[in-house]
């Protein structure tokens, strides 16, 4: 039997013919979405912004979608809840009200525990707590330095590892994904919460790890092929690592599709996350680290000096 290959051996894509396009794309959507999330800002969960925390347990496991359904046709507005072992023990968290004050927040905790209390019987209703604006800016504070100080060291690894051009292209592209990723939930106005932030952390390992085999690769080719013209060794480099990449991405987005499909709604934003930042990340790995090189003034003597003798030496100029 024949094995399926999403990408022919022979494939010879010119990817840099598209580099400039690429880069102005990028920088407008880039700069639309700064300006998008700076003047309409993000829809925060409760784990940013604070409210009211109920702790349930029942007699009996309950299904987290009924529990859902019920809180949600309250009217009480978006509510996060979370399950704890065994299925019986629940904690509820609600947003505080836009108006109303304590007296507001109060009533909603009430509304809540009156239905719990009288849907399950036998439930152990706690009472209502709030979850202070204080330790919601912490989160939302720890959460941002999580993010920026995974891609700076992440770009201080590349630098180590590779060279200082390849640290620089890592951290641009990073960004680049980063913004997209926050851009796309300010216009959607999907809320964001922990597990949004979760999400973006794992596209930056995602898209790192792309990025470190497609500048591996390049490291290779600007070793072996030195007096090879820096554009047609991106383009081989590319071509040469795009089957690994298709394949990588492509069963990752197929995951993540069933998982939005199909999950359940207390994970969406964490798989759309994902999902749109292995696509953008896909894209970036080759339209945005690679054609950065060229922009820093990589050659294919820039690290290795060029030895004519040396028998390795293959490709023309």
């Amino acid at each position: 039997m024949k094995l399926l290959k999403l990408v022919p051996d022979n494939t010879n894509l010119d990817f840099m013919k598209w580099r400039n396009v690429a880069l102005i794309l990028s920088l407008i959507v880039t700069v639309a979405a700064i300006g998008v999330t700076a003047v309409r800002g993000l829809n925060l969960g409760i784990d940013f912004v604070g409210g009211q925390m109920v702790r349930v347990t029942f007699a009996q496991p309950v299904p987290i979608e009924q529990l859902r359904a019920k809180v949600d046709g309250l009217g009480v507005g978006e509510a996060s809840i979370q399950q704890f072992g065994d299925g019986k023990t629940y904690e509820v968290r609600l947003s505080k009200p836009e108006s109303g004050g304590d007296a507001a927040s109060n009533a909603v905790v009430s509304k809540v525990r009156t239905m719990l209390a009288q849907t399950y019987p036998g439930a152990n209703v706690g009472t209502g707590e709030s979850v202070s604006g204080k330790v919601s800016e912490e989160l939302g504070r720890d959460g941002a330095m999580a993010i920026g100080f995974a891609m700076l060291g992440i770009a201080v690894y590349i630098w180590f590892r590779f060279e200082w051009q390849f640290g620089v292209g890592a951290l641009v592209t990073l960004f680049h994904d980063v913004v997209m990723i926050v851009g796309f939930f300010s216009i959607t106005r999907l809320q964001v919460d922990l597990n949004v932030v979760a999400a973006i952390l794992t596209v930056i390992g995602y898209s790192l790890n792309d990025t470190v085999v497609i500048y591996d690769r390049i490291r290779e080719d600007l070793r072996k092929y030195r007096r090879m013209a820096i554009l047609p060794l991106l383009n081989q480099s590319l071509n040469e690592t795009l089957a690994r990449t298709v394949v990588t991405s492509l069963t990752v987005l197929i995951a993540l599709a069933i998982l939005m499909a199909i999950g359940p709604s207390v994970i969406f934003g964490l798989a759309i996350a994902i999902f749109l930042g292995v696509l953008i990340g896909t894209y970036s790995s080759i339209y945005i680290s690679a054609p950065i090189l060229v922009w820093l003034g990589v050659t294919g003597d820039s690290f290795v000096k060029a030895d004519d003798s040396d028998p390795a030496v293959a490709g023309k100029a």
